[in-house]
């Protein structure tokens, strides 16, 4: 680039730069909480739309080709020279641009996004490039022969959520929704995977640590998952503390784990290797492992009867994966089966308790209806959570199945009558999603006090819902049509 082409700029962007100057400067300490807090979300707001000018601004590049004739050769390594970004920075931002950017046909047309949905989402500021990214790659994985239709109902979930989400809870529902946009797994079958399966131990180091890779296959990881939360929770099987709990037995109490996990520094990767070591143990073994949260430490898998008569599809287990149905009848052939009895939208019928603490026919069922932690943006599966009283037991709330939710540890401890507690309720018949577990954020969260559901765990609603909405649009554009002709021809 020349000299005066480096020294152009806009008015904007010099009023840009200016504000930026100007709150660098600005003392922060007499600004309250509050205050705080709001120019933090107006910020990041800002961040977010500029990211949606950079696309635009690499779209210019590309179209007058200034990479080849600055010799850089590709938009890639023409914003590592210029920016100075890294290779994988630069190869995140051109990718955006292509899917979020606006280009242009030979004849300079504008065409319209790959993405325009998320386009739009990020520059009204609403989504950041972090959420962006999570729904370009699940998008990407969609088979080819979803319906338009689909895919943009697809898409359009992802944006909803991503609006009032995390980038993980993205991803996360995004498998769900590839689930059920590729339920009897086209685009993957279970040949592929069995051919994809493998474990590569390689060659051990001069420090003796030898490295690990692979993929499993969703039956070994059904398995191995509750294997893991059970033996991997913090304060079990820790080779730095004399006193953790190493047998799996029922034996050892909750206190004991509880001691432990205090004392418990190690990484959630380290448990699991610790895990694995003492599950690898000759007295250990699947036939050790006792109880977990109440019920066996083993795959729970949550069918319909109309994916059991069909043998096609996916099913979900309690520790948030998914295994094609006949490979989960396969093992289930030797498994009790239990039958859990719900309504129309999902929820269990009644299964009441006299006491505090909800039995193991209670939990199977609402693993089957919550498949999760029920508070919004909580990831943590079926396997992690304990039974929750929305309204507690202490207050009078019984042991039914109507008042009952799963919640994780931490989730659950958020639930409380201070300023920053969470509150729990169970929402009516004429809400949008009756008979599910609300959670109201505290104050400093929403103001409104809105109880709101956590949709990670279930996607399938969500993509009906967006489906509805999308053919109920084409069929009002249909109708506005429609009267347009029927106005010329009258003309």
């Amino acid at each position: 680039m020349s000299s005066s082409s480096e020294a152009f700029t806009t008015p904007a962007a010099s009023d840009l730069a200016a504000a930026v100057n100007a709150l660098l400067e600005t003392s922060l300490t007499a600004v309250p909480e509050s205050g705080i807090t709001a120019l933090l979300r107006e910020i990041e707001t800002s961040t977010r739309q500029l990211a949606a000018v950079g696309h635009r601004l690499i779209v210019e590049a590309c179209e007058r080709s200034i990479p080849q004739r600055v010799g850089a050769g590709s938009p890639v390594r023409y914003l590592e020279e210029t920016l100075r970004l890294s290779h994988a920075d630069a190869v995140a931002r051109v990718k955006a641009a292509k899917a979020l950017g606006t280009w242009h046909d030979v004849g300079g047309q504008a065409l319209e996004a790959m993405l325009a949905h998320t386009a739009k989402a990020q520059a009204a500021g609403e989504i950041s490039a972090d959420h962006a990214r999570a729904i370009g790659k699940i998008t990407d994985r969609i088979p080819r022969g979803v319906s338009r239709e689909d895919r943009e109902a697809a898409e359009q979930i992802l944006v909803e959520l991503a609006r009032s989400a995390t980038p993980d809870d993205v991803s996360k529902v995004g498998e769900r929704v590839i689930a059920h946009l590729d339920p009897d797994g086209t685009l993957t079958d279970d040949t592929d995977r069995a051919r994809m399966r493998g474990l590569v131990l390689g060659r051990q180091r001069a420090d003796g640590m030898s490295p690990i890779k692979g993929e499993i296959t969703p039956t070994l990881r059904a398995l191995l998952d509750p294997v893991l939360a059970k033996l991997a929770r913090p304060g079990m099987c820790n080779p730095d503390d004399p006193q953790s709990p190493w047998t799996a037995d029922d034996s050892v109490t909750r206190e004991q784990v509880e001691e432990a996990a205090a004392r418990d520094s190690r990484s959630a990767a380290q448990r699991n290797h610790d895990a694995l070591l003492a599950f690898l143990r000759p007295e250990m073994g699947p036939s050790a492992l006792g109880s977990h949260r109440g019920l066996p430490v083993s795959a729970v898998f949550t069918m319909s009867v109309a994916e059991l008569e069909q043998a096609a599809g996916v099913v979900t287990t309690a520790s948030g994966g998914t295994v094609s149905i006949p490979q989960a009848l396969q093992l289930a052939e030797r498994a009790m089966p239990f039958l859990a009895l719900f309504d129309h939208t999902g929820m269990p019928l009644h299964l009441g308790r006299g006491q505090r603490l909800a039995n193991p026919a209670q939990r199977l069922a609402l693993i089957a209806a919550e498949r999760g932690c029920t508070r919004p943006g909580c990831n943590a599966p079926a396997t992690l959570t304990a039974v929750h009283h929305i309204t507690e037991w202490a207050e009078g709330g019984a042991t039914d199945i109507d008042n009952l939710t799963l919640a994780c540890d931490h989730c659950h401890a958020l639930v409380n009558d201070g300023p920053g507690g969470w509150k729990t309720v169970k929402l009516g018949e004429d809400s949008e999603f009756p008979g599910r577990t609300g959670w109201i954020a505290p104050a400093h969260i929403d103001p409104t006090g809105t109880p709101r559901v956590n949709h990670r765990h279930h996607a399938k609603e969500l993509l009906a819902q967006a489906q509805s909405r999308i053919r109920a649009r084409n069929e009002r554009a249909a109708l506005c049509h429609r009267q347009w002709l029927g106005q010329r021809t009258t003309a």
